[in-house]
């Protein structure tokens, strides 16, 4: 029984497997300098308008560590919606390792803004106080919206005009891109965002992540970011070859594709469902829902889900590349007899 639980419970793309399969052959430089890494940094590169530097790691907690590591001074302050991963699902790693004050705004739709932001941009150059130093947002966000591209042009214009960076959090921007018929390039890196995750584990890779760096003053020191972070593997071709079927043969777009349908799919159904009401747009593969408590209980006995808010009962449902029409149909139908 397939969970709705989250797309990091997904299966591994069969093509992914096949290349870490022939990328299992003899043996191969370690720590980067293999023939697989070279070609996943071109493939990479090519994905986007800018020049930049991508960095192959382990783990999105890693990466965003990582990313904000290198943007930043323990004496900074990073912004994040109330919502954000680093602020709710990554056990403050990324504030333990930046030093930093990670600072939450509250938003109702999990987006950033200049006009949210605002209110915060005081005391610069006042030593008695911490300082604004990074934006930290999530394509998708949290709550499964999408960052249109001119409000990631609008945010990163003004978060520049007052000196601070801005890192993006792509664990899953392959939906994004596909729900809104664009490329990754126009969705991240082309908007003037300086450092990207651009992630792969939520969308069928066994775990892959890239960090790709677009501000040339972050380029020096990134390789020294990512060994300190503990995100520099020794076998990377594990990590990079399962980049090349990702992006050589639109497997990112096809997978994103798919699940963003079933997510649609599943929100049709649930909308003639009159005790249920969405909290969130459905934009991407996540689903945010209320129903009444007895019945997500007894759907929870079979199906696993997180509830997000258990205050008012709002339950999270995720869909993913290996989710099918019938595992939707049966689910429906299963809530349906309860």
């Amino acid at each position: 029984m397939k969970s709705f639980a989250s797309d990091n419970n997904s299966s591994v793309h069969p093509l992914v497997m096949q290349a870490l399969v022939q990328a299992n052959e003899g043996h191969a430089l370690g720590y980067g300098d293999d023939s697989w890494t070279t070609r996943a940094t071109e493939l990479v590169k090519n994905q986007f308008s800018r020049p930049c530097e991508p960095l192959f790691v382990f783990n999105g907690t890693g990466s965003n560590t990582m990313a904000l590591q290198l943007m930043t001074r323990p004496y900074h302050i990073i912004f994040c919606a109330e919502t954000g991963h680093i602020a709710v699902d990554e056990c403050g790693a990324p504030g333990k390792g930046t030093g930093c004050f990670i600072r939450t705004i509250s938003t109702t739709d999990g987006k950033l803004t200049p006009a949210l932001l605002e209110p915060y941009m005081t005391n610069f150059g006042v030593e008695h106080h911490s300082q604004p130093g990074a934006v930290y947002i999530s394509q998708c966000t949290e709550l499964g919206t999408i960052y249109k591209p001119h409000e990631i042009k609008e945010l990163c214009d003004y978060a520049h005009r007052h000196g601070l960076m801005v890192h993006m959090d792509g664990a899953r921007i392959s939906n994004a891109a596909a729900a809104l018929g664009v490329s990754i390039d126009e969705v991240s890196g082309s908007c003037g965002i300086d450092t990207l995750t651009l992630g792969g584990t939520k969308n069928g890779l066994m775990g892959a992540e890239c960090v790709v760096i677009f501000n040339p003053q972050l380029v020096k020191e990134s390789r020294y970011a990512r060994k300190q972070s503990c995100q520099l593997a020794s076998k990377m071709r594990y990590i990079s070859a399962q980049f090349l079927p990702f992006l050589t043969q639109h497997l990112w777009r096809d997978c994103a594709n798919h699940a963003n349908k079933m997510a649609a799919k599943l929100h049709e159904a649930l909308s003639q469902m009159p005790d249920v009401t969405f909290t969130q747009p459905v934009e991407s593969n996540q689903l945010f829902l209320t129903m009444p408590i007895e019945k997500s209980r007894k759907l929870h006995d079979k199906y696993y889900f997180y509830y997000w808010n258990e205050a008012i009962g709002e339950l999270r449902l995720v869909t993913s590349w290996d989710t099918t029409e019938e595992d939707v149909c049966q689910f429906i139908e299963y809530l349906r007899n309860i």
